[in-house]
């Protein structure tokens, strides 16, 4: 089966953007340098993490690079793939999203036997999902 390896975050302002990320998720950055013309990594979390039934859930790392043209434009439809990052506390993390600059896509909605489920807007302008799952039930 193909698997997500690898994901991409477009940006007008990569500083901006960069600390959006770095306080509302803990993701570390490492910039590749002019010859990259200015192409940040993204670890997003250990390799050996697991998730809340205690089984590996390693995540994917990714990317960041300046926007090569316009940003989404307000109410546009989404119109490439949103990532879903699993957080502990989905309540805190949209707290965290919005004193950072970011605005809520939708409303915090429940995904019967899944979890909590919200979708925001980066500084980018960028959506983005965050899920809280249910505590596994054995």
């Amino acid at each position: 089966m193909n698997r997500t390896v690898h994901f991409e975050i477009h940006a007008e302002d990569l500083d901006r953007a960069q600390k959006f990320y770095s306080e509302v998720f803990g993701w570390e950055f490492t910039d590749m340098g002019e010859s990259m013309s200015g192409y940040r990594l993204i670890v997003t979390g250990k390799a050996d993490s697991t998730g809340p039934d205690g089984k590996p859930w390693p995540g994917i790392n990714g990317g960041m690079l300046k926007r090569k043209g316009p940003a989404p434009t307000e109410g546009q439809a989404v119109n490439a793939f949103v990532c879903t990052m699993d957080v502990e506390n989905i309540d805190e993390t949209i707290k965290k999203g919005v004193s950072m600059g970011g605005t809520m896509a939708t409303l915090k909605m429940e995904v019967p036997g899944v979890g909590w489920l919200a979708y925001m807007k980066d500084t980018e302008g960028n959506i983005f999902g965050i899920m809280q799952a249910f505590p596994v039930t054995q």
